[in-house]
């Protein structure tokens, strides 16, 4: 028996006009985007003095990739540069989805390791940053809590953070 009740439908076409925010990195957005027509910038830190724009993504491209498969708050900010026209992927469809796009799957998992690579660039440049406020010391500890507290600000959670304390040697 198949259920319609999934399929991928003109109901699931969204727009969002030039300008206009998509995702807001921290918080918890459930849907996957997969652009049909116009382009959406992804941010980290976005309309903060460390806003950092990691790429700029267009047709065919998917994201909210995250929120969907994880349950997690999304990692970056997505606001539209153009009119945009996507396909909105919820977890009712996301089988759907998988079966009748089967290139976008690809495209998906190459997006995700982007996105680590360029978050790993910014850790680095995050760990480059705190060996300067900490004069180069080797101080791994306050490191940590440094990076904890950094991360923690920034909407990315670490349930699984080891905690540290100063008696620790």
């Amino acid at each position: 028996m198949e259920n319609n009740k999934h399929k991928i439908t003109p109901e699931n076409i969204v727009t969002f006009p030039a300008e206009s925010l998509i995702l807001q990195e921290g918080e918890v957005n459930l849907d996957m985007y997969k652009i049909l027509k116009g382009y959406v910038e992804l941010y980290t830190g976005y309309g903060t003095d460390r806003e950092s724009i990691i790429g700029i993504i267009g047709p065919g491209a998917c994201f909210g990739e995250f929120g969907l498969l994880l349950e997690k708050p999304a990692i970056y900010t997505a606001i539209a540069s153009t009119d945009v026209y996507s396909i909105r992927v919820t977890s009712g469809l996301i089988g759907d989805f998988i079966q009748e796009n089967h290139s976008s799957v690809l495209q998906i998992m190459k997006n995700m390791a982007n996105t680590m690579l360029i978050m790993q660039r910014q850790i680095l440049d995050l760990s480059e940053e705190i060996s300067t406020l900490t004069n180069g010391k080797s101080q791994r500890v306050e490191r940590k809590d440094l990076i904890r507290n950094y991360s923690m600000t920034r909407g990315v959670g670490l349930k699984r953070t080891v905690h540290y304390n100063e008696d620790q040697s």
